[in-house]
């Protein structure tokens, strides 16, 4: 299928590595210009000849800004004044106790993972809405309906992505803009991978026992029953990213390997 993504210029924050690189690699694939972002020169340059061994043509730059700093967002912006597609992938986690949660934890994980996106949408969308064309995708997370006790801070700001996704979507009215929020499941990213392998090294067993049984114990109404990879998130964002996905507006959609329970 031809996604009309050449000549497409998008933003992908937080796309050194996991999902985001994935999302970053696979708009690469489809000739999208694609900019990186990452909090040092060194990882986004490691990221940009990953890239650029895979896809010798591709265009792809990157721009330094740490999420926490509202200074560094505003840098962004004058660097890069326009997009046609803004992918807020950026987040971070801690698992900790809820009595043990400060003030300052909880707005912490607001800042960088709600108010990213939505100064980072609320310089963009204006722009997409002159131009009559544009996708935001907000990643949030199957954390954000199964609120997980050991990170409620967390999914807090998974369940806020989608409240300001869902209301920026009703601006877009008669519009070619479109704004999304994509939930992945359990995903295999280097922050998985290494723990799984810590697991695994504690309990003297392997990872692949390790991740049986943290689907058998953890997360049994998973119907995948194993972790989903990055790619085949970074799958549904590059289609919703696309031309074909002119129809999916305002939704929630789930890459999370039918975890959640379906609701008709």
């Amino acid at each position: 299928m031809e996604t009309n993504l050449k000549g497409k210029t998008a933003l992908v924050t937080g796309s050194t590595a996991g999902i985001g690189k994935a999302i970053a690699i696979g708009l690469a694939k489809e000739g999208a210009r694609v900019i990186l972002n990452g909090r040092t020169n060194a990882r986004i340059g490691a990221t940009k000849a990953e890239i650029l061994k895979l896809i010798p043509h591709a265009d792809v730059r990157g721009i330094v800004a740490d999420f926490a700093s509202v200074e560094a967002i505003d840098r962004l912006i004058a660097d890069l004044p326009e997009v046609d597609i803004l992918v807020n992938n950026v987040g971070i986690f801690e698992p900790k106790a809820f009595g043990d949660i400060s003030d300052a934890d909880w707005y912490k994980l607001f800042d960088v993972n709600v108010m990213s996106g939505i100064r980072l949408s609320r310089h963009y969308m204006p722009k997409m809405l002159e131009k009559n064309w544009g996708r935001i995708i907000f990643l949030s997370s199957e954390s954000a309906v199964q609120i997980p006790e050991e990170m409620i801070h967390y999914g807090m700001t998974k369940t806020a992505q989608i409240a300001v996704a869902g209301g920026l979507a009703r601006m877009t009215k008669g519009t070619g803009v479109t704004v999304n929020s994509v939930l992945p499941g359990p995903t295999k990213s280097e922050g998985a991978e290494k723990f799984l392998t810590a697991m695994a090294s504690t309990n003297n067993t392997t990872v692949e026992e390790v991740e049986q049984d943290f689907f058998k114990e953890g997360r049994p109404s998973s119907l995948l029953q194993r972790f989903a990879s990055t790619e085949e998130v970074a799958n549904l964002v590059v289609y919703l990213s696309s031309t074909l996905s002119s129809a999916t507006n305002g939704a929630s959609l789930r890459v999370d390997g039918g975890t959640l329970p379906t609701i008709l």
